[in-house]
């Protein structure tokens, strides 16, 4: 009885994570394809499967390539101006537009892993510095650590003192994973 057991736990381990991974992307791929099936094909009285989700990777592509030529750029300006002058609004469009930046933008945030004393001396908190100057702000001598938290999607910022912050050098990636993990994943391999 106590194999059948661990046999049962072991399979838990490889099943679960497969399972939920594999429902998690299928389950956003489905609701991707039904937005821009029902977008742009609601005139068909049935549904394509997968046609969706061609469709709305053209249209992003297509949207990208277009906002990079020169002549959409002050048409891209206009419009930002007005979201941004939108109250609520603004604060949505800018935070999303400023986080989606930081992951896959030009302007990556998310590449210097650095670990912080937290509380109680000799307790550590891993993050990343999103932001080496805080002059603005009128904190010269700190700088901005982003910490995410294991297993969600948040995290807390914190504002630390230079010298109280040591940078970890690592794969930032392997960092992050490791990181939302728990501290489970390896930041090697």
């Amino acid at each position: 009885m106590k194999n059948i057991l661990q046999n049962f736990f072991r399979g838990i381990l490889i099943v679960l994570p497969v399972t939920a991974t594999i429902y998690l992307i299928y389950s956003i791929l489905k609701w991707i394809n039904n937005i821009f099936n029902d977008f742009f094909f609601s005139w068909f009285d049935y549904q394509v499967p997968g046609l969706g989700i061609l469709t709305g990777f053209a249209t992003i592509t297509f949207i990208g390539y277009l906002v990079s030529r020169a002549f959409a750029k002050p048409l891209v300006h206009i419009f930002e101006k007005i979201i941004t002058r939108t109250p609520l609004v603004n604060i949505v469009y800018s935070s999303l537009k400023d986080l989606m930046e930081a992951l896959v933008g030009d302007k990556k945030k998310f590449n210097k892993p650095v670990f912080i004393e937290f509380g109680v001396p000799g307790i550590k908190r891993f993050g990343f510095i999103t932001e080496e100057s805080l002059l603005h702000l009128g904190l010269a001598d700190d700088v901005a650590v982003y910490c995410p938290h294991s297993y969600n999607f948040s995290g807390n910022l914190y504002i630390i003192p230079k010298e109280k912050v040591t940078p970890i050098e690592t794969d930032s990636t392997n960092f992050m994973r490791f990181i939302v993990s728990g501290g489970v994943t390896k930041t090697h391999e």
